[in-house]
């Protein structure tokens, strides 16, 4: 899987690429790439952006660069191109499952007003949004995402059981876990937990998680 982010801050990507379970993602055939697309502007100046026809607030990120830039990676039919915006699709764990079987994923990271329409329309394959707040740009977005689609990548979190497990892979939460000590200033863990029947403590998870979403998380039901 070859995993690449055209944005204007391919510092921001250092720490989080080389750390965890990102860093140890490298080491079953993931491939971080980061491009800047200002190098691809086409002008002396290396503008990037600039005023939207008609008028208005702010500043439209343009399409040559994006063209640019994306022209300038080797070609994959099969690539997805992923636009980072507030229009965007509400990403899912489902989503994420999805793209940790793609090999060749591409993140749009703005930073600007908006995008000039035709990145939409003509370069993008998905757009997606992590939620209904505002971010200066896309980086942080496709940090988030990149982290939920790599652990699911055979091999990299060790135990497929693991992520097999976690909130929303089943369409629930996840059931409360406990560890050592038995009890701590008066807390307990449940007895269940303890007994040693499998069947108990299964039956036990389900209904926790079940509980836990209905209270919670009533829209996932």
């Amino acid at each position: 899987m070859i995993i690449t982010y055209l944005t204007l801050f391919p510092e921001m990507f250092d720490g989080v690429i080389n750390s965890s379970i990102m860093k140890r993602s490298q080491s079953h055939n993931v491939t971080f790439n980061c491009v800047n697309f200002r190098d691809y502007s086409g002008n002396k100046h290396q503008q990037v952006d600039d005023y939207p026809y008609g008028g208005g607030q702010g500043m439209v990120l343009k399409v040559e660069p994006i063209y640019n830039a994306l022209q300038s990676l080797p070609p994959n039919e099969n690539r997805r191109v992923i636009l980072l915006c507030p229009q965007g699709k509400p990403f899912t764990q489902r989503d994420a499952k999805s793209f940790s079987e793609c090999e060749d994923i591409v993140f749009i990271c703005g930073h600007y007003e908006g995008y000039d329409e035709r990145i939409r329309e003509h370069l993008v394959t998905d757009e997606y949004s992590i939620g209904d707040y505002v971010l200066t740009g896309g980086e942080l977005p496709a940090m988030v995402m990149t982290d939920a689609i790599v652990r699911l990548v055979p091999d990299v979190l060790g135990n497929e059981l693991s992520h097999q497990q976690d909130s929303f892979s089943d369409g629930r939460l996840e059931h409360a876990q406990y560890t050592r000590p038995r009890e701590f200033n008066g807390w307990s863990v449940p007895d269940v937990l303890l007994s040693g029947d499998h069947a108990k403590i299964e039956a036990y998870r389900q209904q926790d998680s079940y509980a836990r979403t209905e209270a919670r998380r009533p829209d996932l039901l």
